[in-house]
């Protein structure tokens, strides 16, 4: 066997034909458009033919050929094509042998936000039914589909590949100018959250394109920007089998049995360097090896022995610049490298031209402290990356244990926080409470800002170590005051001791008075019915609350300050109550309330994916207000507080609105003992109906 097709255009033919001509495999690739030929390396072992063919044509071009295999390695949903090559096949008696090569799918994303269809068709339709621009990353082929829906057409943004074909498609569509992103893939997580912010996405459009077709950045970027994804799913029926798959056979059954000169040669090459000596077996044969390290604050003398002895025989090293440019093995190739996303596909690529190897992958600190180590970790561990490595997490020395040992401080009580390149809310409030607190920090500025909120917070009397560069000649440990906290200008890596003598206590329960809020003639939700009703939401740590009809805000800003961690938002119609709420996040110096001036249930298109909402006041849409609350969250939990008569009777039909579970309505009433003299008289609150429940829809 080796006369060998392989129809490509996509990520995994262009990889096989790559293997083939690295093992010097003459061989001969099929591919569609002139973009397509452009994306395969041009050598000598490679034969190029570029041009559409349908049954008929592939059927003739196989008979004058006579090929011996044939590799199907075209996109998951160019299924025309496939059908062509197997009955072309077919139809000259079966006497080429067919490989179809699937591309890996990857595990399903937990984002609750995606939205699966069967065809483009279906997609276009529910499109229409979305506000907002739409990024369409399924390419020109079928973007007839969607450009001919007049109700969607100008809210498209086309990201299509910078050929001339598919930007002549666009414009013959009607798509032009700045509707068109013209852009070679593959696009980064980062990539496609800065695409949805630049053009304003309100919902991202993709096939279900797999590992190399970027389909997980794309709905790990929609996540993080919460929008929905709309997905055209693969029919599960297709069989074939993987790229690992496939080269492992080419070398099983092309190189060991027609070239054992070349793969003798390339195993005794193998031997003779230096390598893991695991026996478990991968697609090629061979169980690989990964590490992940952590280095500590940087000086190679703090590295454990484990950590130095498996970057002394690593064969390849990745890491943040700074990481392995220290290392001192000068003979392992180094990739600046520390993404999953840009370290997995090179890792792949490392595995199909090298038998057998040692990784090294450098974290700054401990590899499992505030480290991305820990995601990285999650992403090696796959099926098809487990079967081929052997992956081990390495533990270094953190910045934290450093500076406390330094300055002879325990930490195993203290609380350990982290501003390195991530925000955290109420970050002057976990202080607050805190007799001992490390942070990490990304340098200068943001201890100048957190010295601020300390002081916003009225936090005077702490003490603050600085510790700058820790364990380099330059190392620089100090106690500053807060003044001296919002002028320091000295940059490097920075990790922040905090002590506080004067920890206040933290509340296990929420209860403000009344008289604790800032108040005018909005009506408020009184105390009472305030804790019975905050009681009734059963608040998570990291709860996403809306407070919709928020009035004076009581409730959003009891509800934040049960939980640094969880975010209100508070919905409010009218501009003195929403001024009002305004004065009473800057009285209780909350950053995890959000105010959105509007009605609802307008007001909540866009916003964060609820998973609790509070109704204070409807204005008469509390159906309307239930059913975008049940699209947004078909889980969420939902708690309802009335006065009147009529809404009482809207809320007894929830039930047959909704499916619903844990339903109920309470009535509260609230009498306060008034002083009448040398006697106290009971006066009486107006009656509340309180009703709560879950979705289960």
């Amino acid at each position: 066997m080796n006369n060998i097709l392989i129809f490509a255009g996509t990520t995994e033919g262009r990889k096989v034909s790559e293997f083939l001509s690295n093992n010097r495999i003459k061989h001969t690739v099929c591919v569609a458009t002139k973009y397509g030929e452009e994306m395969i390396e041009k050598n000598e072992f490679v034969d190029i033919h570029c041009d559409r063919m349908d049954e008929r044509e592939i059927r003739s071009f196989l008979l004058e050929h006579t090929f011996d295999l044939v590799i199907d390695a075209t996109h998951p949903y160019a299924f025309e094509v496939t059908r062509n090559i197997k009955q072309a096949i077919e139809e000259i008696n079966g006497k080429v042998r067919y490989i179809r090569l699937m591309r890996d799918m990857g595990n399903n994303t937990d984002n609750e936000m995606i939205k699966y269809f069967n065809s483009n068709e279906e997609c276009a339709k529910a499109l229409t039914q979305t506000n907002g621009n739409i990024l369409l990353t399924t390419g020109s082929k079928e973007l007839s589909l969607y450009a001919e829906n007049e109700t969607i057409k100008n809210r498209l943004f086309a990201r299509v590949i910078p050929s001339e074909e598919s930007i002549s498609i666009c414009n013959s569509l009607g798509i032009t100018g700045k509707n068109i992103i013209a852009m070679q893939g593959p696009f980064t997580e980062g990539m496609n959250e800065a695409l949805i912010d630049m053009y304003d996405i309100s919902v991202m459009v993709t096939k279900q394109s797999g590992v190399t077709g970027g389909y997980f950045e794309k709905a790990d970027a929609a996540k993080k920007k919460n929008i929905p994804l709309f997905v055209i799913g693969l029919p599960e029926s297709e069989e074939g089998i993987s790229l690992n798959e496939v080269l492992k056979e080419l070398k099983e059954k092309i190189l060991t049995k027609e070239k054992p000169e070349l793969t003798a040669q390339k195993e005794s090459n193998s031997d003779s360097s230096k390598k893991t000596d695991s026996s478990d077996s991968n697609a090629y044969g061979i169980k690989n090896e990964i590490s992940l390290i952590g280095i500590g604050m940087g000086d190679e003398s703090l590295l454990t022995m484990e950590a130095k002895e498996a970057i002394e025989s690593a064969d390849v090293i990745f890491g943040a610049t700074r990481l392995i440019d220290s290392t001192s093995n000068q003979t392992a190739p180094k990739y600046p490298l520390y993404l999953s996303k840009d370290i997995i596909p090179k890792l792949t690529e490392i595995k199909e031209s090298m038998d057998k190897f040692k990784t090294a992958i450098l974290f700054s600190g401990d590899s499992s402290f505030y480290s991305g180590a820990t995601s990285l970790y999650e992403a090696l561990n796959t099926p098809e990356i487990k079967s081929g490595f052997n992956i081990r997490i390495i533990p270094g020395i953190s910045s934290i244990s450093y500076l406390a040992s330094r300055i002879g401080v325990s930490y195993s009580d203290a609380n350990i926080l982290s501003i390195h390149g991530r925000e955290i809310k109420n970050i002057a409030k976990r202080i607050a409470v805190s007799k001992k607190t490390f942070i990490l920090l990304s340098g200068a500025k943001d201890i100048n800002a957190l010295s601020e909120k300390l002081k916003s917070e009225g936090l005077e009397s702490l003490k603050l170590t600085v510790g700058r560069n820790l364990s380099y000649p330059d190392e620089e440990i100090k106690d500053i005051t807060l003044d001296e906290a919002k002028t320091f200008d000295k940059d490097g890596v920075i990790t922040l001791f905090i002590e506080n003598h004067d920890a206040k206590k933290k509340r296990s329960t929420h209860g403000l008075k009344d008289n604790c809020f800032l108040r005018n003639t909005t009506p408020m939700t009184k105390e009472e019915v305030r804790e019975v009703s905050i009681c009734k939401l059963r608040l998570n740590d990291d709860s996403i609350l809306f407070d919709i009809g928020s009035g004076t805000g009581s409730i959003a800003a009891e509800c934040a300050l049960l939980s640094a961690d969880s975010e209100v938002i508070a919905i409010e119609k009218k501009d003195e109550a929403s001024d009002l709420i305004e004065e009473n996040i800057k009285k209780f110096n909350l950053e995890n309330i959000s105010l959105i001036r509007g009605s609802a249930p307008e007001a909540l298109d866009g916003l964060k994916t609820p998973t609790h909402a509070f109704i204070g006041g409807s204005s008469g849409n509390l159906k309307e207000i239930l059913d975008k609350l049940s699209l947004m969250n078909p889980s969420m939990r939902v708690v309802i507080n009335a006065i009147t008569i009529e809404t009482l009777l809207e809320m007894k039909k929830i039930p047959e609105l909704f499916k619903v579970k844990d339903f109920e309505i309470i009535q509260m009433q609230v009498s306060r003992a008034n002083a009448a003299g040398d006697y106290h008289l009971m006066k009486a609150e107006n009656g509340v109906w309180i009703c709560s429940f879950d979705f289960d829809m």
